[in-house]
């Protein structure tokens, strides 16, 4: 049996996936929580084989929250679970340390049979993402056209925290750095994106599938 944490902010995406999980043989969900935060409280109470990972959630988010929990829990595995199949979120994850990549438009059955190849220690990446990928090989375009792929991984934290509008204090206070770090950081990332202000950042931000 493999025993999943299922983590993600929504409710009815948590009821659905949990619903389609329970019904299908050989997984057990155990546990349901909805922060990267509760995450890592519930890896070593639970101690799931596999935790499946919402990417995009208020506070400490997923790409976070997987290299934490991989820095404590290097056998175990997580497979991310997001609305985008864009970069920069493949790189970050895989950096990060995930196995699985995973949009929530797949099929159940694309789910359920990711589950069961990661807890056998193979990679699984979404059709939909592998098909972007060949498409953009066969192309000879760049698969990195999005420009957030300069962002380094900090860079990054701090550019999806002040998407979700929060202040200097409020990321200093998320991301336990000092203010000056992070107005820093927040330079950086708009030298490297060639915006000059939070607007510019959230409307490329859209523009590239980083926020909808």
């Amino acid at each position: 049996m493999i025993k999943v944490l299922l983590v993600d902010d929504h409710e009815l995406v948590r009821t659905g996936i949990q619903q389609i999980l329970t019904r299908a043989g050989g997984v057990e969900v155990v546990g349901a929580v909805s922060s990267g935060e509760e995450a890592l409280q519930q890896v070593a109470q639970l101690k799931p084989d596999i935790v499946l990972m919402d990417v995009r959630m208020p506070g400490m988010g997923g790409i976070e929250a997987t290299r934490r929990i991989l820095c404590s829990y290097p056998s175990l595995k997580v497979i991310a679970l997001t609305v985008h199949d864009e970069d920069p979120f493949p790189a970050r994850l895989h950096e990060a340390g995930a196995m699985g990549y995973l949009t929530k438009g797949c099929p159940a059955d694309e789910m359920l049979n990711a589950i069961h190849l990661v807890a056998k220690g193979f990679p699984y990446i979404s059709s939909e993402m592998a098909k972007k990928h060949a498409l953009a090989e066969w192309s000879g375009q760049d698969q990195n056209t999005s420009p957030f792929v300069l962002l380094s991984h900090r860079e990054m934290q701090v550019a999806m925290l002040i998407l979700e509008g929060k202040k200097n204090q409020e990321v200093s206070d998320t991301l336990n750095l000092s203010p000056k770090t992070v107005s820093t950081y927040r330079q950086r990332v708009y030298e490297k994106l060639s915006v000059a202000n939070d607007v510019e950042l959230t409307r490329l931000a859209y523009r590239f599938g980083i926020i909808e």
